[in-house]
């Protein structure tokens, strides 16, 4: 007797979709270039709509352009990517020092150069992961021009919409140059909302929103009519093979890629100035965080929350974090890290192309006598263990296994090894949860890799009890670290999370991390066995709730709150009361 097969899941055919991406994108990069419009770029296109991500929303609905996701990659490309019918992926190959202006997009950082009206550069130091989150854009604006396309012409022949749109960008580029992104001849500009609403088959409600979303980060982008227009033009255009589009990877990207190029040359910059600094023998705490939260509950209350005026109510940690994050306040900033600096603080900034900046931090230096309360120091044992942080900036998807993996292998200096004295390593991250809402807290119990066999169970030196003082909601359980934010789906996330996975949430770098961890203390022994580790995530999103993901918007100051809860409970572990068991 046969037995029947079950019809595949949702959730299966997105596995199957993700995977299909992978490798038709590992096949172009060995291959060094394709065409978005030919039969590669197509199979790109094809995944990407049976896949739905999320965070690209309508992509696979043939009459709506998603202007949500629209904005979440434009903020993510250089400033003018959708005027370039030619995108190079390169290594970091010396424009640096052309006379090219480098762009660095808003949200992403990355240098990227427009060598003529037609090409765009976009420098690749961060691996794989990188590639795969630029190729995935790229085909999500090649996908929402051809919508465009289509809406703009009828019979082979441009509609009345789309002319009205070419007459109205000659007077957009003249306000243009004087107020980027905006138009501000209010009836004119209803005109145009109606006109462009057909286009991109939204309602004028919708496209007036898109519009000032675009219009208040207009220093980062073109405005949404010159976007639209030319995404729409080029996609008209490529329709002739000679003005197809096309995306090509550079020889020496192609050579570079997967060779920890850029991790080695940066650990051994670190390595070195704690060598040099005398550092090397302490005791370390490598802290992989943002570049304010520490800083800032370490050094901007001792200056600013004992003002003469305050003696009597000094501020909290988190008011001040509120305060410095306020767009004004860049003087408040700069006088912090100058007060910082001089009392053991060191800014490394990155030279090797990682884009990971690190901070190192002598506690023997800190100002004791001015500390918040809240960080509940043991000074006594600071003074005597001299314990140092070394704070690095977020590594993107697998670059983290290329940072950490060197950064923990033992240094070669005047002919001998000499291993780190690294006491523990905690994770100060943002994810995307699957069991709250967008500022919750997640306390990981093991990292579960997507797409593979390997999973990361870890002992947590973080627990609950350690967050529950903030008030805020925290949830504990196995993470998943995913391929790529930009390419999951409600019907995978809703598999991990009910199914006996059990996932409270999703991340990038997790389990590249403890694979060097691991790697360091288990195989290698080049750092303590049991080194301790503390993980915790505040929700950046939540991609399973409607207008909860990430191309909705950031936190903004929503997220100061459980960002410096996690800070606060990893501080006071390495340096409180419960640094003892450091």
């Amino acid at each position: 007797m046969t037995i029947p097969i079950p019809p595949r899941t949702r959730a299966q055919e997105s596995r199957a979709a993700i995977e299909r991406l992978y490798v038709v994108m590992r096949h172009l990069f060995v291959r060094g270039h394709y065409r978005p419009g030919g039969v590669s770029g197509q199979a790109l296109v094809e995944a990407l709509k049976t896949l739905q991500p999320e965070i690209y929303g309508s992509i696979a609905d043939p009459e709506k352009v998603e202007l949500d996701g629209l904005a979440y990659v434009i903020e993510r490309l250089p400033r003018g990517i959708e005027q370039c019918r030619f995108v190079k992926l390169i290594a970091a190959e010396g424009y640096e020092d052309s006379g090219f202006e480098t762009i660095v997009p808003a949200k992403r950082r990355r240098n990227c150069y427009r060598i003529d009206e037609e090409t765009m550069l976009i420098e690749v130091t961060r691996g794989r992961s990188e590639i795969y989150d630029i190729l995935t854009h790229l085909t999500f604006l090649h996908v929402e021009g051809e919508k465009i396309k289509e809406h703009a012409l009828e019979d082979d022949l441009p509609t009345r919409e789309w002319l009205k749109l070419e007459e109205m960008m000659a007077v957009e580029s003249r306000q243009r140059s004087q107020n980027p992104g905006k138009i501000e001849d209010a009836d004119w500009r209803d005109r145009a909302f109606s006109y462009l609403s057909t286009l991109l088959g939204r309602t004028f409600e919708e496209t007036v929103q898109a519009y000032h979303r675009f219009s208040q980060s207009g220093a980062n982008n073109n405005g949404l009519f010159h976007i639209i227009y030319w995404l729409g033009r080029n996609a008209m255009e490529a329709r002739q093979p000679e003005y197809a589009q096309q995306v090509v990877f550079s020889p020496t990207l192609r050579e570079r890629i997967g060779h920890h190029i850029h991790g080695e040359t940066w650990a051994n910059d670190v390595k070195a100035f704690l060598m040099e600094k005398q550092l090397w023998n302490r005791p370390l705490h490598v802290i992989s965080a943002n570049l304010h939260s520490v800083l800032n509950a370490l050094f901007a209350f001792p200056l600013l929350g004992r003002s003469p005026q305050m003696l009597q109510s000094p501020k909290t940690i988190e008011a001040l974090a509120l305060e410095l994050s306020a767009p004004t306040s860049a003087r408040l900033n700069r006088e912090v890290r100058e007060f910082a600096s001089q009392h053991g603080m060191d800014f490394l900034e990155d030279r090797a192309g990682t884009n990971v900046h690190v901070q190192i931090i002598d506690t023997s230096q800190l100002p004791f006598d001015r500390l918040s309360e809240e960080l509940q120091i043991d000074r006594e044992q600071v003074e005597r263990e001299k314990p140092v942080l070394l704070v690095m900036d977020y590594a993107f998807g697998e670059q983290a296994f290329e940072i950490m993996d060197e950064l923990l292998k033992p240094y070669q200096f005047d002919g001998a090894s000499h291993k780190l004295n690294v006491r523990s390593i905690s994770v100060l991250g943002k994810a995307g949860i699957l069991a709250g809402q967008k500022g919750d807290l997640m306390v990981p119990t093991a990292h579960i890799f997507e797409g593979t066999a390997d999973n990361y169970p870890i002992e947590n030196d973080l627990a609950i009890e350690d967050l529950k003082e903030c008030g805020i909601p925290v949830f504990e359980g196995a993470m998943v670290t995913v391929l790529g934010t930009s390419l999951q789906n409600a019907d995978i996330l809703e598999y991990f999370k009910s199914s006996s996975w059990n996932v409270i949430g999703l991340e990038m770098e997790g389990a590249h991390l403890q694979k060097a961890i691991q790697a360091a203390s288990k195989i290698r022994k080049s750092i303590d066995e049991n080194v301790i580790l503390r993980y915790a995530y505040y929700a950046s999103d939540n991609p399973l709730l409607t207008g909860s993901t990430l191309a909705s918007g950031s936190l903004g100051k929503i997220g100061v709150k459980p960002t410096y809860a996690i800070t606060l409970a990893v501080l006071r572990k390495i340096l409180g009361r419960d640094s003892s068991s450091s």
